[in-house]
């Protein structure tokens, strides 16, 4: 990340993002869809940030996708009206929400894999002025939320298709990562027995960064969600999907402790870094150091681990660290600090916390 006063005088532990990185990544990516004939929906959860949700849309994306309610009415309430909530709306608190986002939205559409849901959506919508559009969730691998099979995406079709204030439009799948010729032969069978009951499937949504540069070879797919592709990570990394230089954001911490050989001590733990692995050793990649493990963490604290025969820091040294999984980190975070030519803007990560 490029040296400045200004970069130099943030405090330590932060998130600090470079701009030109993210432009680059919105913009291949967009340039890949765009060549293939895919709508790019990307998942805002990543970055929780209104501003970058609107540059992914002006670069070309269809619209954007939201995990929950909150995120999405925090973008909405920033502009963004094309939003895709992929996640079973339960309870009638959250469904009046929903109904309220719904009617001032140009196009909000949900997901759902079970007839509760279902039921529960239809009496929300039974009296508005235009259909709630629907997608059914397929499990074809991941193993999360989703109908198992093509039989039961169908049948969840038709009870959406036969209840008030409702309108199937698709399906929508979360797959493991190299799943993608079990999501075509899912997709297509369904496909096929809702074309026999003059069921209309015109959205068949997947996604996952991992396989971004593979959806071209789902041909019945028509739109694609991601999110980590504007930030990356070093999981991603891991895969070949990116390179360090394609990572925009790094955590910028500092060493506050060499108490032995072999060991230093950053002032980034759990509440920065987070714990996730994803399959990983360690918990991120210190930029220029690969000799150096993120070992361990506690809450604040991060202890860094090196041949004891290496003097690679010296205490006060600021070093930046890519984090395992980059989406959790900006959860984590009130603010990031973003920088283009040396200069520094911090912004607010808007979305963080909207859990519910």
């Amino acid at each position: 990340m490029a040296q400045s006063p200004q970069y130099s005088e943030l405090d330590t532990p932060c998130a600090v993002v470079n701009l030109d990185v993210v432009d680059r990544n919105i913009d291949t990516y967009q340039a890949y869809c765009d060549k293939h004939g895919i709508g790019l929906r990307p998942h805002i959860k990543t970055h929780k940030i209104p501003a970058f949700a609107a540059q992914q849309v002006k670069a070309g994306a269809i619209g954007i996708t939201c995990q929950k309610i909150g995120e999405a009415e925090v973008m909405a309430d920033a502009g963004l009206d094309d939003i895709l909530l992929t996640y079973n709306v339960l309870g009638d608190r959250k469904l009046a929400r929903l109904r309220a986002l719904f009617d001032r939205v140009k196009s909000l559409r949900v997901v759902a894999d079970n007839a509760v849901v279902v039921d529960g959506l239809s009496k929300a919508f039974a009296d508005s002025a235009k259909p709630l559009e629907v997608l059914v969730e397929c499990d074809t691998g991941g193993g999360r939320c989703g109908v198992q099979n093509p039989a039961e995406a169908v049948d969840l079709a038709q009870k959406i298709t036969s209840l008030p204030g409702l309108k199937f439009i698709g399906l929508m799948t979360y797959p493991a990562t190299g799943s993608g010729s079990k999501v075509e032969a899912f997709f297509t069978k369904a496909m096929a027995e809702l074309e026999t009951l003059g069921i209309n499937c015109p959205v068949r949504s997947s996604g996952g960064t991992p396989d971004m540069w593979l959806a071209h070879e789902v041909p019945s797919v028509t739109e694609h969600r991601i999110g980590t592709y504007i930030y990356n990570d070093r999981s991603l990394m891991a895969k070949g999907v990116c390179k360090e230089d394609d990572c925009a954001l790094r955590v910028l911490t500092e060493i506050v402790s060499l108490p032995a050989p072999g060991r230093a001590i950053i002032d980034a733990g759990s509440k920065v870094l987070t714990s996730d692995l994803l399959g990983l050793e360690g918990y991120g990649y210190v930029v220029g150091h690969p000799e150096v493990a993120v070992k361990a963490l506690s809450e604040e604290h991060g202890i860094l681990q090196f041949d004891p025969t290496l003097k690679p820091f010296e205490i006060g040294q600021r070093i930046e660290v890519i984090p395992n999984h980059v989406c959790v980190v900006s959860n984590m975070l009130d603010q990031v600090h973003l920088v283009r030519d040396g200069d520094v803007e911090t912004v607010e990560v808007a979305a963080r916390g909207c859990v519910l």
